[in-house]
This record gives structure tokens, sequence and C-alpha cells, in this order.
């Protein structure tokens, strides 16, 4: 397959893309700034400098042409203030998903967050990522695309343990962002993936056991 991966220096994103070129995939990592490009190829991925926040549906469009699926693992980060969880968090979302359209790929993988809320309080804190989150996920289930969402919880640089669970409510509230990246190239190669949001934590299940079970 080829993958489009937007927010491409990424810690998940970096760890999905060796992954992925290690099955043998081709991977292409959107980026902000030339000065990651290193890290990307490192990677074995090819970094593309676009800034989302910058750039419109019709400018990113081209980027992905011929992708056989586009990864959103973009996030303004902890630091940030609420004008950028509405411009990454929400709003590059959102673009990519048009830009989807323009460019005629019809899968979208999502990092979402446990607690993703389209009616979450616009607190200028947590409550604003937690809305702008439940918006792109919103707007992603109504667009007609073969989505996946993914909504880890509390993100580790723990190795990967191979043991997860997609538990909606109970478990650890943690999860190696090494076992998010996993996942992610579990739902791109099963098609029966398309359609499903879940949560994401560490458990007792391997990464393909885990994302079977959900499709029972």
């Amino acid at each position: 397959m080829e993958i489009v991966i937007a927010g491409g220096h990424g810690k998940i994103a970096l760890l999905t893309e060796q992954l992925l070129v290690d099955a043998g995939h081709t991977v292409r990592a959107l980026i902000r700034n030339s000065a990651h490009d290193a890290d990307v190829e490192a990677t074995g991925a090819q970094p593309v400098v676009a800034d989302l926040e910058q750039l419109e549906p019709e400018q990113l469009a081209p980027l992905l042409r011929g992708a056989d699926a586009i990864v959103y693992a973009a996030g303004a980060g902890p630091g940030s203030g609420p004008a950028r969880k509405w411009t990454v968090d929400y709003g590059g979302a959102v673009k990519l998903i048009e830009a989807c359209r323009r460019a005629g790929v019809d899968r979208y993988v999502i990092v979402s967050s446990r607690g993703a809320d389209a009616d979450a309080p616009d607190d200028g804190g947590f409550g604003t990522y937690l809305r702008a989150k439940g918006k792109a996920d919103a707007e992603l289930q109504a667009s007609g695309l073969r989505y996946t969402i993914l909504r880890p919880v509390g993100l580790t640089d723990q190795p990967a343990s191979d043991a997860i669970s997609t538990n909606p409510e109970d478990g650890v509230e943690t999860i190696p962002r090494a076992d998010v990246a996993a996942a992610i190239v579990a739902v791109l190669g099963e098609p029966r993936a398309s359609g499903l949001t879940f949560v994401l934590r560490s458990g007792a299940e391997s990464v393909a056991a885990a994302i079977e079970s959900l499709l029972q």
C-alpha cells in the first residue's frame, strides 16, 4: 500500500512510518518543517513539507493522489493554546477529509482521544481539545469515507508491549505510543476495520487479537 501520514514528525507517526516501511509499504509523511526531513527519512518514509494550518484542501489534494489511505496523526500538543487546537486537531483533520475527496482517496484513519466529544465544554483547555477532536471525528464519520477512529488513553514512550485492550470503560489508563502505532498498521491492513471507532489502552490481548475482536 501507499500511505500518507499527516503530522509525520510526531512520535506516533514516526513509529507508524517505521512499521509500515518495514512491512514493505510506501509512506509519504506530511511535515511542517523541512528541518525534520532527516528524522522522517531515517524511518524510510518520504518527507513532504505541507503546513496543514496554511494550506487549503485544493492545495493538499495533489499531495494525496495515488495513496491507498491517509493517517491523520497531527495534533497541536499539550502546550498549545486553544486556537491551535481548533486549527490542527479540528481544522487540519477536516481539510484532509475534503482533500481526500478531491484526490480520490477513500480510506482515512485518525488518531483521536479517549473522551473526544463534539459537545465538550470549549473551556480553552482540555475541554477544547476534546471538543475539537470530537467535532473532527463527527465530520469524518459523516464524510462517506471509509474511516477508522482510534481513541487512545494517556500516551507513554514505553516500548511496544503488544498487549492492549479496546474496552471503553475499565482498564489501564495509559498505552505506549508504539502500541498505538501497531494498531494503526493493523487497521490499515484490515478492510473490515472501516467504520470502527474504539478506545485503545494497555491490556492483555495482542494487537491482532484485539482488532479482530472488534470485527466479530
